[in-house]
Formats: structure tokens, sequence, C-alpha cells
């Protein structure tokens, strides 16, 4: 069990640790519900670190050795690495992401992004499109959902998630095919949407809240998150097939090797009301939980997991940070930031 600084505790499965030092990996995960950004690693001594970082309404995330993307609020913050290679910062650290450069887009709720040559492309959900960082405006549509007629700040369908195939945007996920004002709240129980943004073409149209499509391994994944279900989509046969259910809401999906590492979370108000989230949760006569799990994908089972207890209910992207054992990442509430300072 890790306690942090704030009061959430968290914790992990037997071999959990041992995984993570195993992979030579570290995760980062974001939680929009408490304003944190966390990156979860291992301490010189072996023990779990789990470093928080407070950011208002932080949700996609993207991470590479030596770059974070995140969106929040109203902006997204670029980060870079501040460490030199084989460098240790407080004799602990051995990445530390220093905010940069902060784009200013206004409150478009972005969610999944990604960056694709240098360039920044995102889910702006309230608008209901994709769209890259604009250069005299606040973000530049690339392209919209076919039945979508007006680009305005509506949220019309609920666009939400971005898978990448060879380097370009490919699929994304909605909740619906609403073209009003908020339509998409009345769909939410079979009325989720893939899409493959190439062709405009639909290639599922029966999905529960779907969410975090993704590329991997020459199959398409996602979160079928309304049924609590983990899967790849065969998209010859537009159908949805099944891997691992999962006891919460799904959101945020990444790979490592042959793993499968995603969000868990409670539900929010009646965010499970009206899904078959909640009679499955009943049938298996489980409640919902908070967290990461880590899935094998030659078996489909659990093979590791990370629980959060507290004041943590909800999380919304993950990524894994190859080659980094131990990341932390500075924030704007205390002045540690305005001692970090290099040049050429």
């Amino acid at each position: 069990m890790v306690q942090t600084s704030s009061p959430l505790e968290l914790n992990v499965s037997r071999n959990f640790i041992a995984w993570l030092d195993q992979e030579n990996i570290s995760l980062g995960f974001t939680t929009y519900q408490t304003n944190r950004l966390f990156l979860l690693g291992l301490k010189p001594n072996g023990r779990l670190s789990a470093f928080e970082r407070l950011f208002e309404h932080p949700m996609g995330l993207y991470i590479t050795n030596n770059k974070l993307y995140m969106s929040s609020l109203y902006q997204i913050w670029e980060f870079d690495n501040f460490l030199p290679q084989g460098e240790l910062y407080q004799d602990v650290y051995d990445r530390l992401y220093l905010p940069r450069i902060g784009y200013t887009t206004g409150a478009i709720d972005t969610h999944d992004l990604v960056v694709l040559n240098d360039k920044i492309i995102f889910i702006n959900t309230a608008f209901s499109c994709l769209a890259t960082i604009g250069k005299n405006s606040s973000f530049e549509v690339i392209w919209q959902p076919p039945f979508i007629t007006k680009i305005a700040p509506e949220d019309r369908c609920h666009l939400n998630g971005l898978a990448v195939k060879e380097g370009k945007p490919k699929y994304v996920t909605t909740v619906s095919k609403s073209d009003v004002f908020q339509g998409w709240r009345q769909r939410r129980d079979e009325g989720g949407c893939l899409i493959d943004l190439e062709s405009n073409e639909f290639i599922l149209t029966d999905l529960s809240m779907p969410h975090s499509p993704r590329w991997y391994q020459n199959k398409l994944w996602l979160l079928n998150s309304g049924k609590g279900d983990f899967g790849y989509v065969d998209v010859e046969k537009g159908r949805f097939e099944p891997v691992t259910f999962c006891p919460g809401y799904l959101r945020g999906l990444s790979f490592w090797k042959n793993y499968a590492i995603m969000g868990l979370s409670l539900p929010r108000d009646k965010t499970f009301s009206g899904l078959p989230l909640q009679d499955r949760l009943s049938e298996k006569d489980t409640e919902a939980r908070c967290g990461l799990l880590i899935v094998d994908l030659k078996t489909g089972t659990i093979a590791h997991w990370l629980e959060l207890q507290g004041v943590v209910k909800e999380l919304y992207d993950v990524q894994v940070i190859p080659g980094v054992k131990c990341p932390m990442a500075l924030g704007f509430k205390n002045n540690e930031i305005a001692t970090m300072i290099n040049f050429n």
C-alpha cells in the first residue's frame, strides 16, 4: 500500500511492482475529477513511487521518453524532460517533465490526443470534431463526423476516442450519431459508434459508450465502457469481440508488449444508470472499482492491478513510459519550477 500526500491509498496486486521492474517501464494517468496527473514508477530502493501534480481538469495524455503532452481545462500542455541522460533528480527520479509550452484552446473538452510528425492532433469533444492547434485561432478542424451538420460548442455526439494506424488518424469513437445539443445523453445504452474517418464508414453503431480505440498488433482494440468490456473489433465483419469483463467504467487504454493497460472508474452520480454495466456488476455480485488493470492479451486474464481508494474515483487516460523507472513532473503550485533553468 502507498499513501500519497492527498487522502488517497494505492493498493497493488502481488506481482505488480515486480512487473514494472521487469518490464522497465513506468505509467502515467490522469484524473480530471480531482485535477491530478499521476506518474507511477519505482524508486531506487524498489518501492512504489506515485508522484502527483495538480492541473485543472487534465484528460488526454501522450507520453514519450522525453516529452509529455496533456490536455487541461482550456489548454494543451507540452512538457520536456529537463534531465540529461543518466542523471537523477533528488537521487530518485530519472525523468523530470517540465511544462514548456501551453497552447490555449479555450474550454473545448479535449479528450484523446496524439502527436504525429510534431503536430498535436486531438479530439475536440465540445465542437464534435478532430482538430489541431490553430495558428491564429483556438483550433483548426481536421475532420468532423458525416452526420454533424455544424461545428458548434454543443457536444452533440460525444466524440471522444482516436486510434492511429500507420502514422495517421484512422478511427474514432462517439457515444451516438446525434446532431443536436447534448443529444448523446439519450443514446448512452447502445448508440455508440466506431467510424473510419478516412472513408466516413460506420464500422459499428451498437456500442455502449465506447472509448479509447487503439490499433495494436494488427488489431483494433477499444473499450465498450457501458458494458464493462475490453475487446477488439473484427473490422471486416463489423463486430466487436469482448475479451475481458472489467469491474468499472473503462477509459484510457495503452499497450506494452503482450499487455493492455486500462483505467477503471467508479460511477459518478447516475453514470451507470441505464447502462448494461450496472446489471452486469450485480449479476457477478461485485461492485465497481477505480484503478488500473493490466490484461494479458494472450489469455484475456487480468495479470496485475492497481486500486485507488479515497479521493480519486475516476480516471481518464493512461500511458506507458518505456525505459523510465521513476518519473516526476513540475507544475505551478510551488516555486520549484522557478529554479529550473538550463541553456545551450
